[in-house]
């Protein structure tokens, strides 16, 4: 998958893009975990075997052994198949089906640890955190027989249930759950329970697609289809507030309201940023709004809410699903846009509607209708533990081009070839080579046919050897 950078403007904070492209019905290029530079090159691609085969919420986290008191980065990202047309099963639109699971792997891209859900949940995309305990936080789905009829739905119906799961990671043991369904009526749903009869009788009430963790161990949880996010207390499971949806605790300031929202975080001085998908098939004549990044002021003695930042796009987007409003260590605010193809980068200070290309940093589109559930940017030191890969072929006037990639890696630079008229009498014919992306072409005179390339790092190490290989007509 190729993007195209549409904004590139000084300013922006450091680090590569994370996004895991994936299409509703098909996909321009292939669909997995794909980590981009700015000029939109990509920098590690862990490409699936099949359209319907997903990845989500792909980002970088920190993996604390709680044992050793040791932490590392790492790569997250949740893999799975989603119900989505055409591969609808008896879930809702947009539900995890059986057989999911989350990734963790180190900077070498090397598999740490496979996470599942228990309680005979299924692995959810929209949520996987890790904590500083050695747990890691999850969304855990699964529809639940339940008689529908008192809220419009059919008799032998079902509802999608969320749970909030926590796994310590060394031994698997479930350590923490909080069921939805144990707290929030489901009468509260801006979907109505007839929706059921498009997909096997289940209900998708709730929706829960966020969860994050505050400083005294409190949850946020985001429940795109109830319009609400509630603080729930650790200890007890009790929901302390609510914002938003039909028993809000707050009332809202102008532009402060939000519809089938995502990605609810804490911010520091009782704030909340989040996604505002803000569309589509709004109930009771709700009016749409241009989907947004969004941070709210709560003022707790008098139960309100107001905007403070607002991060529109230029043209508008009304995004259906997904997306997440990511704040960067330096004030930045990266946006994905869900089921739009784009992600931005803006300055803290925001735009209002209208104006999306005021503060706007960087843009960039995926093609077609391509999407990321979820877009991030982050920094990230890749060593891949394989080798580089190179190719040689015939040129013109008995030159030979060589090329040279190494998949994940972060810190070339440069390249060396070396080339032989066998694979153990190599010798350099091109010292150095600045990397010009991905893949880098270097023409030699040197006819070969062995040829072999070395990474070079900024300071003209050698940090890889490749395989030899000979030259292709």
């Amino acid at each position: 998958m190729r993007v195209t950078v549409t904004t590139r403007r000084p300013g922006t904070a450091p680090g590569d893009v994370f996004v895991a492209p994936y299409n509703l019905t098909q996909p321009v290029g292939q669909t997995g975990a794909l980590m981009l530079e700015d000029s939109g090159e990509p920098v590690w691609f862990r490409p699936l075997p099949v359209a319907n085969l997903e990845n989500g919420d792909f980002r970088v986290q920190t993996y604390h052994n709680p044992r050793t008191g040791a932490r590392q980065p790492v790569l997250t990202f949740w893999q799975g198949t989603i119900a989505i047309p055409p591969y609808y099963t008896n879930l809702p639109g947009g539900a995890p089906e059986p057989g999911g699971c989350y990734y963790i792997y180190d900077n070498h891209y090397r598999l740490l640890r496979t996470v599942f859900a228990r309680h005979g949940f299924y692995p959810d995309f929209h949520e996987f955190l890790l904590t500083r305990r050695g747990t890691a936080l999850f969304i855990a789905s699964k529809p639940v027989p339940m008689d529908l009829t008192p809220y419009g739905g059919p008799k032998n119906g079902a509802i999608q249930d969320s749970e909030i799961q926590e796994v310590d990671l060394a031994t698997g043991k479930l350590v923490f759950s909080w069921d939805i369904l144990d707290h929030v009526n489901p009468a509260d749903s801006e979907v109505s329970a007839s929706s059921a009869s498009s997909s096997g009788g289940v209900w998708d009430a709730y929706h829960v697609n966020s969860i994050d963790e505050g400083p005294d161990g409190q949850l946020l949880i985001s429940a795109r289809n109830l319009w609400a996010v509630y603080d729930v207390a650790r200890q007890t499971g009790r929901i302390r507030w609510q914002l938003g949806g039909k028993r809000s605790d707050f009332r809202f300031g102008p532009n402060a309201d939000f519809y089938w929202q995502h990605h609810a975080r804490f911010r520091p001085g009782n704030r909340i940023s989040m996604f505002d998908d803000g569309c589509c098939n709004q109930p009771d004549g709700t009016p749409e709004q241009q989907s947004h990044g969004l941070i709210l002021n709560l003022d707790f003695p008098n139960h309100r809410a107001t905007a403070v930042r607002t991060y529109y796009h230029a043209p508008g987007l009304y995004a259906a699903s997904q997306g997440d409003t990511q704040a960067l260590a330096n004030g930045d605010k990266f946006v994905g846009w869900g089921q739009e193809p784009y992600y931005s980068e803006y300055r803290d200070a925001g735009n209002t509607e209208g104006d999306g290309s005021k503060n706007l940093l960087y843009d960039a589109m995926m093609p077609g209708s391509d999407v990321s559930y979820r877009a991030f940017r982050h920094k990230w030191v890749g060593r891949p533990w394989y080798p580089p890969s190179a190719a040689a072929r015939n040129g013109s006037g008995g030159r030979s081009t060589v090329y040279a990639s190494w998949n994940g890696s972060t810190q070339t630079r440069a390249w060396q070839v070396l080339a032989g008229p066998d694979a153990r009498s190599l010798s350099v014919v091109v010292d150095h080579a600045d990397r010009t992306g991905f893949e880098t072409a270097v023409t030699t005179h040197n006819p070969g046919p062995y040829f072999q390339v070395r990474a070079l790092n900024a300071k003209g190490e050698v940090i890889g050897t490749s395989h030899v290989v000979t030259r292709s007509g």
